[in-house]
């Protein structure tokens, strides 16, 4: 699956590495849930970190269409609701 990360780029990641990445999108969406903003910018930062870790990045020139994006590091509370589907960021 092709990822993009908002104001970073594109990867590639496996779909075997989707059940480690939703259990941290089930937290963050109990965080936002919460309104635990600090819970929430450490979470949304390991997740993102997770996928890079994961992912294979994509060449910068590269236009491929990503089948999912998930929020900037630097996105507030509000940006990741708007973003937000029935399953959090990353369908179950």
């Amino acid at each position: 699956m092709i990822v993009r990360i908002m104001g970073e780029g594109q990867l590639t990641l496996a779909d075997s590495h989707f059940g480690e990445l939703n259990k941290l999108d089930d937290e963050l969406l109990a965080e936002m849930e919460r309104g635990d903003g600090p819970g929430f910018r450490q979470t949304l930062h390991a997740l993102l970190e997770k996928v890079r870790e994961l992912g294979e990045p994509l060449p910068d020139d590269s236009l491929e269409p990503s089948e999912l994006i998930l929020p900037a590091p630097d996105a507030t509370l509000e940006d990741v609701r708007q973003l937000l589907g029935d399953d959090g960021l990353i369908p179950g």
